[in-house]
């Protein structure tokens, strides 16, 4: 039970602090409405789910809606909890598929770079494909249309590829610094 809670906080606070940075660093790259070109939160809704399952989309889904709600996307209360939950879902049932049909292990050790990069696409379809038509049945402004999808697409997978390159590269910093200082 404890890591349950654990696994919702911490992804809920770490998807709330990396979609303001987001919307910091590319506030240039806005499309439309929750739309980016470059979405780093992307990559994080993955990493997080596949590391906590269930509490980490649920976290995402709590994260999201309050973000939403509290004026990134709409004061509607029904949009919000559908993006909300859109949001821990969409790379929550990736997940789902990528370890039933790619035999992944849930401590993630034969996860590989071609199983990553399948997971990214997957979880890129499903996200920008459920919150265009979920955007498109709530009327969002302009949202719902196909180049909203693809461009939501292009930056969810843009956006995970840039942060697991991003983790990747502190981690590798970071055995270094400890082979070098024992």
């Amino acid at each position: 039970m404890r890591t349950g809670v654990t696994g919702f906080a911490i992804s809920a606070l770490a998807y709330a602090a990396l979609f303001y940075i987001n919307s910091w660093l590319t506030s240039e790259l806005i499309f439309g409405s929750g739309v980016n070109w470059i979405y780093l939160p992307a990559g994080l809704r993955l990493f997080l789910t596949l590391i906590f399952g269930l509490p980490g989309a649920l976290g995402i889904v709590f994260a999201s809606f309050l973000i939403s709600y509290s004026g990134a996307l709409s004061n509607d209360l029904a949009i919000c909890i559908g993006t909300g939950f859109i949001s821990g879902f969409a790379p929550y049932l990736a997940r789902i598929l990528v370890f039933s049909n790619m035999k992944l292990e849930t401590d993630l050790s034969n996860l590989s770079l071609p199983k990553l990069l399948i997971c990214i696409l997957i979880y890129a379809l499903l996200s920008a494909g459920l919150h265009q038509f979920w955007y498109a049945t709530v009327e969002l402004d302009d949202a719902g249309t196909l180049s909203h999808f693809l461009v939501m697409f292009i930056g969810d997978v843009l956006g995970s590829l840039l942060l697991i390159s991003l983790i990747k590269s502190s981690l590798d910093c970071f055995r270094r610094f400890r082979k070098t200082t024992h």
